[in-house]
Order: structure tokens, then sequence, then C-alpha cells
């Protein structure tokens, strides 16, 4: 039987499933629903950080956070990572094993910074931790530098509360610019970079880490230590 006008025909490891326009609208709403849940959780998170800035400029007149930057993957960005993962396309099996979804970066003044403002959103009583990559203390090989925890949000619906997972990365102007370059030569070459680049890479790597314990050294002979756990005035 020839499939109705405007239906969608889907080879599957079933066979053929076809879908109606009526069911392609309802699964595009369904799906457009998922990714909200993430822009919510989102807009918790940046408030929180919002807030950590404003008070710090206000009552230390200082800012530790020189940028935030945040996204919610595109429906594309997600699929592809769903397929590269082996993940069921299903919400539940998604929100369980794809944490990124919902992603802000914290680019920071200096490395002490980094990690005393995760300390700061991690301990709200409202956060819960699901994991710690710290990046920072142990660089990935090629020499990535950042600090990722994936914390959980709660995010309170007209059906009731949900706990939305949100990735945030900290790390500092330098380490946010070698990651940016990193990422145009990868693109680039299509994930194949020539050893020479890798080597250059790497060794800028190493070069942005001496800056900022120079910067970070340059800015404690300036205004002193700063007591742990706290970020306290200069």
């Amino acid at each position: 039987m020839d499939a109705k006008p405007d239906s969608l025909v889907v080879t599957t490891a079933d066979g053929v499933a076809t879908f109606s326009p009526e069911q392609l609208r309802s699964m595009r709403d369904e799906f457009q629903r998922f990714l909200l849940e993430y822009q919510f959780g989102l807009r918790e998170v940046e408030t929180k950080l919002g807030i950590l800035r404003d008070e710090f400029q206000l009552t230390h007149d200082y800012n530790p956070i020189e940028h935030i930057s945040s996204r919610v993957k595109s429906a594309d960005s997600l699929v592809e990572k769903i397929a590269r993962k082996g993940v069921d396309p299903d919400f539940d099996a998604i929100r369980a094993h794809i944490t990124d979804i919902a992603g802000i970066r914290v680019t920071c003044s200096f490395v002490e910074d980094a990690h005393r403002l995760s300390d700061l959103l991690t301990q709200q009583d409202d956060i819960r931790v699901r994991q710690v990559k710290d990046y920072i203390s142990e660089p990935k090989p090629n020499g990535y530098k950042s600090l990722h925890v994936i914390v959980e949000v709660p995010v309170f619906l007209s059906s009731g509360r949900l706990d939305v997972a949100v990735e945030v990365q900290f790390r500092t102007i330098a380490m946010d610019f070698w990651a940016s370059l990193e990422h145009k030569i990868y693109y680039k070459y299509d994930g194949v970079v020539p050893d020479s680049l890798l080597a250059e890479l790497k060794d800028a790597a190493e070069t942005a880490a001496e800056l900022d314990a120079r910067m970070e050294r340059l800015h404690r002979e300036l205004h002193g230590p700063r007591p742990r756990g706290r970020l306290s005035a200069v």
C-alpha cells in the first residue's frame, strides 16, 4: 500500500515504519519539550553564577568571572551523539547517559578562581554533583585543561519537580583561548590533525599553563594570598 501524502517512511531494524504528519508533529513537539527542560536547567545555573558574580563585584570589588557562555545541544548534535554512544532513543535513557545536553562555560581570571567558583556552586544545598572531571589538576594528554562539573539542579514545572543535568566547565582565559584554537584545528582537519600541529598544540598548552602560573604569581605579589574557602576582596 502506498504511503499517504506527506507521510514519512523510515527503514528500521524491524522493517519499514510509516509516520503520518500528525505523528511527526507529535514527535517534534515531544522532542522540543524535552530540550526545553534543559533550557530551564541552564537558566537556573546561570542565575546562580550571575548572583555569585554580582555579589563579589559589589561586596568584594572583585569579579572572579570574566565571561559566561551557555548552550543547549542542537537536535542534530544530540541525535549524532545518541548514535555515536549507542544510547537507546528513549528520553529516560538519554537523560541518564548524556549529561552535556545543557552546558555552561565559566571563564575565570585565575586557576584558583576556577576551583573556588566550582566549590561555591556545588556547595549550594539544592545542587547535586553527579560527576567531576578535573582536567586542570590532571590535564589530558594533548594538553587540554578545564574543570568539568556535572550537576543536577531542580526545575519546578506545572507537572512537578524535575532534576536536570547541566555540565559546567570552569577554565581560565588562557585555557579557553587554547581550547578554542584546538577545536578550530580539529574541525579544519576533520579530526585527523598532522603530528606537527599536535606537537605545536601541546607546546602551546604548556605555554598557556606557564602564563596562568605567572599571572597568578603576579596577582599574589600585588594583593597577597587569598584565604582558602572563599573569594576574598583584592
